[in-house]
């Protein structure tokens, strides 16, 4: 990162308050930013509910890549392509976050992963404390995977899908899945997630006091978050809430994990996928240098944005990760 993009991060970071404070202020900027988002005539969105355990309707949005085409013949044709289902559990500290501020990136991620994405609406702290979003999460997943949201979903080509808060929420619908065995997910991408469950300055991952001051999540965002959505001590100890405290990660999908390498929760995320790997299961891990955490939401004129995009493409088509000549990334797991 160069000096003066570092500068203006700093600068940034400093200005923001306590986020157990300031929440509520950034759910208002991202409904108006939301609403903002203009709509990509490449995809189509279409609204649908899966409902929760205690019979919540949980509000779901579909995003479904076309293929648009113009013959003197025959007109302008459009038609629905894509490989299979995304399902995405967006970030936001389980606090902040929802499927419309997300909706430009969900369009995104459609268009250029040539995937349906399903994004669900789950419910957020602090009004809704853990378990209740992981609840909500999986059960859209059942719903999903039984074909009860969308009738010609290929449960075989179904991805889990997460950024920081929601790849917590993908990781540990992952886990839920194969311990309650409703169903079963081959795939799942978790790009910078929380996996632990100690954020203190004495925490045994370096990178929360390397990077836990100056890169806009701070350390003690993290745990003002967390303390917004865990509902008692005991909650810390649970795998549901940190998978890494899982004593047995066998039997999980093929997994990528894409950290950033100022984030605080890199070295987390990276432990997690080490042991993944360790527990059996393929694992492909890739650090995105000179990127903060939350930067998969950027654009895509961003290099790292751009190439964060060609790793998971080339993941989800079962394809080796492209080699780096431009030092942009580093793959610590999965270079075979």
């Amino acid at each position: 990162m160069n000096k003066v993009a570092l500068a203006a991060v700093k600068a940034i970071t400093k200005m923001r308050g306590d986020i157990t404070e300031d929440y509520r202020a950034q759910r208002v900027a991202e409904e108006v930013s939301g609403l903002l988002t203009i709509a990509d005539p490449r995809c189509r969105i279409d609204e649908a509910v899966a409902t929760a355990r205690d019979g919540y309707a949980i509000p779901l949005k579909v995003f479904t890549p076309l293929d648009i085409g113009f013959s003197l013949k025959s007109g302008l044709h459009v038609s629905e392509d894509h490989k299979g289902t995304i399902l995405l559990f967006h970030g936001g500290g389980w606090a902040n976050g929802t499927v419309d501020f997300y909706a430009d990136t969900c369009m995104r991620m459609a268009v250029k992963l040539q995937r349906r994405v399903v994004a669900v609406d789950y419910r957020r702290s602090p009004e809704h404390r853990f378990p209740t979003a992981v609840e909500d999460c999986y059960a859209a997943a059942c719903q999903l995977f039984a074909k009860e949201i969308l009738p010609d979903v290929e449960p075989e080509r179904i991805v889990l899908f997460g950024d920081s808060a929601g790849g917590n929420l993908a990781a540990v619908v992952s886990l839920l899945a194969r311990d309650r065995g409703d169903f079963a997910c081959r795939t799942q991408v978790l790009l910078y997630p929380l996996t632990y469950d100690d954020h203190s300055e004495t925490s045994i991952f370096e990178s929360l006091r390397e990077n836990g001051e100056d890169y806009l999540l701070t350390r003690k965002d993290v745990e003002g978050y967390i303390g917004m959505y865990l509902a008692k001590p005991a909650d810390y100890e649970s795998p549901y809430f940190a998978p890494l405290l899982a004593p047995d990660l066998s039997d999980q999908p093929r997994t990528l994990v894409v950290t950033a390498e100022y984030c605080p929760l890199r070295d987390e995320g990276e432990a997690y996928a080490a042991r993944l790997e360790m527990d059996g299961n393929q694992v492909t891990c890739v650090r995105m240098l000179d990127a903060v955490h939350g930067y998969f939401l950027y654009p895509t004129v961003l290099g790292f944005v751009r190439d964060t995009y060609k790793i998971i493409e080339g993941f989800l088509n079962d394809e080796s990760i492209p080699e780096d000549k431009d030092d942009a990334w580093l793959t610590l797991l999965g270079t075979d």
